[in-house]
């Protein structure tokens, strides 16, 4: 077998490396360039080129190549995860768009109704602007979001791209707004000052983007400094990241990859637990020799890798699916961690299912697995007040109703509390719940918010 050494001298078999040229597509222009789409009829890629002018659009030559069946898309679960489909809009704001693009439009009409379309469509879900980001000496802290007691999320500006993006991401925002939409922090002296004051918080989740897409030395930058006594109560460093699916050559022949191993070495032998959040949608991300390899050098590293990702239609709405994806983790030594819904924002109604779906998913698939294998609590849904898991559906004092609690919540107080809402097989959200047994509304509801339109108002703790 020939090898090829990287940077530090270790040996990468030379059917792991990248093909050599590989491209990255991104944006409407350059969907036209794939000619694997070209096998798709012209109203189909008519309708993609609209949505791509909405949501953002990016993938690499490894996705395309390695992770997609071309014999079966459009109907593929991973071609459906990264490009842009009929039906991701309103039907009314997508055919309003067509026409101009089809009218030659000019291009600040066309900029004015992207914008708008955009707007409607819930970019910052949960509070994530309004509640989510803290204040330091009365100014606000956009690369910061401190929702919950123990874990702050820092936002790294080298991080905020990804190798390829998801069209259902939840922080689609991030990518196309420019400065309006996205949260992005360049200064670490903050980050750390902030640590410094909030002894209470256990965890520190970077994420983007994917802060994977950085240099090694930014990150390290970042993060080497948590290691100092001062930040003792800062205990664990979460990477949130879908690298190791997408793009698994970051841990294995990029020029900084032995270094990123080295960084998380360093963070675990100084008394840090990392925990790599690693985004699985699929088994077939799991499939490649790449990916498998990737998974196994970061494992070696004393870092944990756990797996969470939503439950989506057209992707996944399968218990085989799931059980399938989490015995293969089990394997390679992941640990499933989390089975979100869909969030309210984007591309949601091409994505999103009924509770009662989700519900019926998730138990299908633990069925299925081994007990060690049953670790991926779900279904749960990040919402404004905290996250909320659908524990399941009974009957209750002659009621049906969905059984819930809070796995995490904005008051800790709420957590492990549970809590009941009738029974709704259309319902896909927290706000489209209503209480059960007739309260007029929810325990963590404010009185002028409960019992009229159903919304989540502020908690009354706040």
């Amino acid at each position: 077998m020939t090898y090829a050494p990287n940077r530090t001298g270790n040996s990468i078999p030379a059917f792991l490396l990248p093909a050599s040229g590989v491209k990255v597509y991104a944006g409407p222009q350059q969907l036209a360039d794939i000619p694997q789409l070209r096998s798709l009829p012209a109203d189909y890629r008519d309708a993609m080129q609209v949505v791509a002018q909405v949501l953002p659009f990016r993938v690499n030559q490894y996705v395309i190549d390695q992770l997609i069946d071309w014999d079966r898309v459009p109907e593929d679960p991973i071609f459906q995860l990264v490009f842009p489909h009929p039906g991701m809009l309103p039907p009314e704001e997508h055919a309003r768009l067509a026409d101009l693009l089809k009218a030659d439009a000019p291009k600040a009409d066309v900029d004015a109704l992207v914008h708008e379309i955009r707007g409607s469509l819930n970019p910052h879900p949960g509070g994530q602007r309004e509640a989510n980001v803290p204040r330091l000496d009365g100014e606000w802290l956009p690369g910061l979001q401190h929702k919950y007691r123990e874990t702050v999320l820092f936002f790294p500006a080298q991080g905020q791209t990804c190798h390829s993006y998801c069209s259902f991401c939840f922080r689609w925002a991030q990518f196309v707004g420019g400065r309006e939409l996205r949260f992005a922090a360049r200064d670490a002296e903050l980050l750390m000052h902030y640590l410094r004051l909030h002894g209470e918080v256990t965890d520190l989740l970077v994420t983007g983007g994917d802060p994977l897409v950085m240099k090694t030395k930014f990150l390290r930058d970042y993060l080497l400094p948590l290691t100092a006594p001062a930040f003792e109560h800062v205990q664990t460093i979460r990477i949130g990241t879908k690298a190791l699916s997408f793009w698994p050559f970051r841990f294995l022949t990029d020029p900084d990859a032995d270094d990123l191993l080295r960084l998380f070495e360093d963070l675990v032998r100084r008394g840090k637990h990392v925990s790599v959040m690693a985004h699985y949608n699929h088994w077939q991300e799991l499939e490649t020799p790449q990916a498998r390899e990737a998974v196994r050098r970061v494992r070696d590293t004393g870092a944990v890798i756990r797996s969470q990702g939503p439950v989506l239609r057209h992707v996944n709405d399968d218990p085989d699916v799931w059980s399938r994806l989490w015995r293969t983790q089990l394997r390679l030594g992941i640990q499933p961690y989390y089975l979100f819904v869909e969030r309210d924002t984007g591309a949601r109604a091409y994505f999103e299912l009924p509770l009662a779906d989700a519900v019926r998913i998730h138990r299908g698939a633990l069925r299925r697995m081994s007990g060690l294998a049953r670790t991926a609590c779900g279904p749960v849904m990040s919402t404004y007040p905290g996250k909320v898991e659908v524990q399941g559906v009974a009957e209750v004092r002659g009621e049906r109703v969905f059984v819930l609690r809070f796995r995490q919540a904005r008051d800790p107080d709420w957590v492990g509390r549970p809590f009941f809402a009738r029974f709704d097989p259309a319902a896909t959200w927290l706000d489209q719940l209503r209480p059960a047994f007739g309260e007029k509304r929810f325990f963590f509801e404010s009185p002028s918010k409960g019992g009229t339109d159903g919304a989540v108002g502020q908690p009354a703790a706040e």
